[in-house]
């Protein structure tokens, strides 16, 4: 046999079981693989059962995404899946690690399912824009009935194998380092009850049920408006249980593979598989080998006791890093202290954690005053205010307190992480470890490289990203770097949009068509005037808004009014202010309609992205996409700004740039590395 395909049989017990690393994917070498091991065992006479298992560390995880679009090659995952539910012998699936998506679907088409004590499972195919198109919209409602099997599939989460095991979704489990002796018992229990062969594809008692409750999934979609909106993966999938619910078994299959090729086929799944893989390339640098090793981190410090400090230390204690967080302000420290506490506390509350483990997580927080109390750390990040002689100086004490190797990171959001690494007589430690607000909860870090930040560094906070359960970009020096650098002109345009006569409302209103969770102007609202307003050099909207206290939300509006009783409204005062500031500028009123406004508000985000790709700040194209998803919330049904630049257009972008270059100067002429894709149609997202 291959190295892929292993068939032992044990008695009369045939075992199947392949291994293909990483992650035994569902590719068309694994499913020729299966097939030949069930052909070789059902021709077999002296095999009365079948086992399914795999080798490495997890049970078949999913179907191979990069042959979605290409030509399919035979045996196709539902000939294998026919041959499994066909036969006249037990198949039971032996599952470990995770089960997911098509690697699920199999086990649903075998007889018996026995799962390790510690495995997942789950169809997580809504993430990729998809629905489980391997019978699994029609299987798992016959066993866990149609909401909890919406729930499941539209939520994507898989469930462990305690919990599948209440569900009803396998019929045994054991511990993992005995699974394949547990499968070899079970077998040979099935054989010897000798009783007929379970099929799925005949069991009604659980939609039988679901039939009498004929509201059910008008209330689901009701309930789950907001959640679902912009993707249409969920209605699909919402269809397809109903079709498994009021049709046939076989009508329901056609049902679910008609709805599955027009999810394959639409833009918002091509960008959610777009997002997949962009996710799992941003961990991937150029020209560093695989010789070159993180260093240990065992202990952390940050320095600073504000929102950022506070959420940075929440993050490092949450992944089970002692933390020394050093303030000289004793009531700022003491304040934060109680916010932490009060954090971790809600959190348990909430049932997201034990109390036991809130007080764990609160206790590796170690308060200080000094920053001598940094010496024993292997990292220290710096999160003050964003002052560059502030930080110099600080870098400059830090490189005395620290210990040889200490990886020395600054939380900066927009200033010359060289200039501050410039400062020591260790560059080579000095890293940019960019956090976002709440910091503990945003899933983007910016790791930003400088000029002399060693590769063993860079490595290491890749390394610690992956520990935070963050999502690391690396970035290189530039000013705001990749996230903060490409969405600062859709602000700029936004500013413009309503000196020309267009509403705050309606700039926030196609923002949220597209899909952002909220406006430029409600963004500005929620986090108050004053941290951009009050500083402002010029005479600004903001900065007269917040001459007058209207400072947002947390006091006397903004640009739009809150009042205790009522939804929130577009302020008179703050259109006053508007119009004041318009009629000195003198810039003539525009007329555009919702998708004009969209491009004017996001073509200078693409071609900012495209300056950042050509001056080689970011490392990819796609780099850039998730750091808008993840940093700015971009919506992932719309692949970031480089993807869905190529689905509206490159020529259509470059001339929409054009145009604004044409009346408003240099600033606004598009990239030569845009110009260049759209006249060779090059797509931008593949850069």
């Amino acid at each position: 046999m291959s190295d892929l395909l292993q068939i032992e049989t044990r008695g009369d017990i045939g075992h199947i079981v392949i291994t293909s690393p990483p992650v035994n994917a569902l590719g068309i070498a694994v499913r020729e693989g299966l097939d030949k091991g069930l052909r070789t065992l059902l021709d077999d006479n002296a095999v009365k059962a079948i086992v399914i298992r795999c080798g490495g560390r997890t049970f078949f995880a999913g179907a191979d995404i990069g042959e979605f679009g290409k030509p399919v090659q035979q045996p196709d995952l539902h000939a294998v899946l026919a041959r499994i539910e066909n036969s006249n012998k037990p198949v039971i699936a032996a599952m470990h690690g995770t089960a997911l998506g098509g690697g699920f679907e199999l086990a649903l088409h075998c007889h018996y399912r026995l799962a390790a004590d510690t495995a997942a499972m789950g169809l997580p195919e809504v993430h990729l824009g998809l629905l489980p198109g391997a019978g699994g919209t029609q299987r798992l409602p016959r066993i866990v009935g149609a909401e909890m099997a919406l729930e499941m599939m539209t939520g994507g989460r898989p469930v462990g194998a305690p919990q599948a095991l209440e569900l009803g979704l396998v019929d045994r489990l054991a511990p993992a380092d005995t699974l394949v002796e547990a499968a070899q018992t079970f077998a040979e229990e099935i054989l010897a009850k000798n009783a007929p062969l379970p099929d799925l594809r005949q069991r009604t008692d659980r939609i039988e049920a679901d039939r009498k409750e004929p509201d059910l999934f008008s209330a689901y979609r009701k309930a789950k408006a907001r959640r679902f909106k912009g993707f249409p993966a969920p209605e699909n999938i919402t269809r397809a249980v109903e079709a498994a619910v009021s049709l046939p078994y076989e009508q329901g299959i056609e049902r679910e593979a008609e709805l599955f090729v027009e999810l394959l086929e639409s833009p918002e799944s091509a960008a959610q598989r777009h997002v997949f893989f962009a996710e799992r390339a941003t961990a991937k640098v150029p020209g560093i080998g695989r010789d070159t090793t993180p260093q240990p981190l065992s202990s952390t410090g940050v320095l600073g006791a504000g929102t950022m400090g506070r959420g940075i230390a929440l993050a490092l204690s949450a992944a089970g890093y002692p933390v020394t967080l050093v303030d000289s302000n004793s009531q700022a420290l003491e304040r934060t202290l109680g916010i932490i506490r009060k954090t971790c506390e809600g959190a348990a509350a909430k049932g997201r954690m034990t109390a036991e483990q809130a007080e764990a997580q609160i206790a590796r927080i170690t308060p200080a005053s000094d920053l001598s109390e940094f010496a024993g750390c292997d990292l220290v990040i710096e999160a003050v205010f964003e002052d560059m002689d502030l930080k110099q100086s600080i870098f400059e004490k830090l490189d005395g307190v620290a210990k040889p190797g200490a990886l020395l990171a600054s939380n900066t959001s927009f200033l010359d992480l060289d200039r501050i690494a410039a400062v020591t007589k260790r560059p080579e430690d000095v890293i940019g470890l960019h956090f976002f607000s709440p910091a503990n909860i945003m899933p983007l870090l910016e790791i930003v490289r400088g000029e002399k930040t060693s590769d063993t560094a860079l490595v290491t906070a890749l390394g610690l990203a992956k520990r935070l359960r963050k999502t690391p970009v690396v970035s290189g020096v530039c000013d705001g770097f990749i996230a903060n650098r490409a969405m600062a002109p859709r602000m700029a345009e936004a500013d413009r949009l309503i000196l020309e006569g267009v509403a705050p409302a309606d700039v926030d209103r196609v923002c949220l068509d597209y899909g952002f969770p909220m406006g430029p102007f409600q963004m500005i609202d929620l986090v108050g005037l004053d941290v951009i307003g009050r500083n402002a050099n010029e005479k600004t909207v903001r900065s007269e808004l917040v001459r007058q206290g209207r400072l947002g939300q947390k006091q006397n509006g903004g640009y739009y009014d809150y009042p205790a009783d009522a939804p929130p409204a577009p302020s008179p005062a703050a259109q006053a202010v508007i119009n004041e500031i318009a009629a000195e500028t003198g810039l003539a009123p525009v007329d555009l309609d919702d998708d004009g406004l969209l491009m004017r508000l996001l073509c200078p985000v693409v071609n900012e992205g495209a300056r950042i790709l050509e001056e080689g700040i970011a490392l990819r194209a796609s780099d850039i996409d998730v750091a808008l998803i993840k940093g700015y919330n971009w919506p992932v049904y719309r692949g970031g700004p480089m993807f869905w630049a190529d689905q509206t257009g490159l020529d259509r972008i470059v001339a929409t740039l054009d145009a604004m270059a044409a009346t408003r100067g240099e600033a606004f002429k598009p990239a030569e590395l845009l110009v260049r894709l759209a006249r060779e149609g090059g797509l931008l997202a593949e850069q």
